[in-house]
C-alpha cells in the first residue's frame, strides 16, 4: 500500500557528501595564514588575564623579572601578595627573589595537582621542592624530605580531594598561606638589611606556625627545629642562579 520510493542512481550517498565537506573545510582551516604566525619575540604575563589580579596590582609599579623561554623573552612580576599596610598601600618596596617567585607559582600548580580549592602552606613547602634550587629546598632533601612524601602526607592530614573537582586556575591563599608571605616579608623588614625576601624565609615563615599544614606535614616527615635553625643563620643569602 506504501511503496518506498526509488533512489536515484546518480545520487550520492549523503555521508560521503559531508564527509567531503568536513574535509575541505579542515584543509582550508589548515592552510589559513593566521595559524601559522611566528610566536611574538616579548611575551608578558603583566598583560595577560591568565596572572591573578593580585599579582598584577602588585606588579604595577613593582620590579620585573626577564628570563627565556624557548627563544623567547618572557617578563613575570616579582612581587607576591601582601596584607601588610605599608606594602599594599606602596609606602613602601619590598623585593622577592626569583627562587621566591618561582617557588609561589609552583605552589599553585601542585595546588591544582592536588585538586585543592585553595594554595595552603603544604602548597608552598610543594612549590619550593618544585622550584628545587634554594637551601629550603636543598635542607628539605637532605633530610629525606621530598615532594612525593611531602604529597603523602598533605593527602593524610588534608585529606583527597574528590576525584572529578577541578580546582580554579590560580586557587587563592588560605589564611595560613599568607600568614606564611607576611611573616617572611616581616623578617627581611626587621632585619633592616638589603636584598630580597627569599624562599628561605619562605620556608621559615611556614615552619615558625605550628598551627598550619605545612608545619604539620614537615613534623610528620622528622623536621624540627634544631634542622631550621641551620637554615635561619643563612635565611637572606642566595647564590645568584646559573643561566640556562
Amino acid at each position: 500500500l506504501f511503496p518506498y520510493p526509488q533512489k536515484p542512481e546518480n545520487l550520492r550517498p549523503p555521508a560521503m557528501a559531508t564527509a567531503a565537506q568536513v574535509a575541505a573545510t579542515f584543509l582550508s582551516f589548515l592552510s589559513c595564514p593566521r595559524h601559522h604566525t611566528a610566536p611574538s619575540p616579548s611575551v608578558s604575563f603583566l598583560a595577560t588575564p591568565v596572572l591573578p589580579a593580585s599579582l598584577r596590582a602588585a606588579a604595577a609599579g613593582g620590579q620585573t623579572l626577564t628570563f627565556r623561554c624557548r627563544g623567547r623573552r618572557v617578563a613575570v612580576v616579582a612581587q607576591l601578595p601582601t596584607m601588610i599596610p605599608e606594602l599594599a598601600s606602596g609606602e613602601k618596596k619590598i623585593r622577592w627573589s626569583s627562587r621566591a617567585v618561582r617557588s609561589f607559582a609552583m605552589a599553585e600548580l601542585e595546588a591544582r595537582k592536588m585538586r585543592y580549592p585553595t594554595t595552603g602552606t603544604e602548597g608552598l613547602l610543594m612549590g619550593i621542592l618544585v622550584e628545587g634550587t634554594s637551601d629550603a629546598a636543598k635542607l628539605m632533601r637532605a633530610n629525606g624530605i621530598t615532594l612525593l612524601t611531602v604529597r603523602d602526607a598533605a593527602a593524610t592530614i588534608l585529606g583527597k580531594s574528590e576525584m572529578f573537582y577541578f580546582s580554579p586556575m590560580h586557587p587563592p591563599l588560605t589564611e595560613s598561606a599568607q600568614r606564611a608571605l607576611d611573616w617572611a616579608v616581616n623578617e627581611k623588614l626587621k632585619s633592616g638589611e638589603d636584598g630580597e625576601v627569599t624562599a628561605n624565609h619562605l620556608f621559615l615563615a611556614i615552619w615558625s606556625d605550628k598551627e598550619s599544614a605545612g608545619h604539620k606535614v614537615l613534623a610528620s616527615l622528622g623536621f624540627d627545629d634544631q634542622k631550621a635553625s641551620l637554615l635561619a643563620k643563612t635565611a637572606g643569602e642566595e647564590k645568584a642562579m646559573s643561566p640556562r
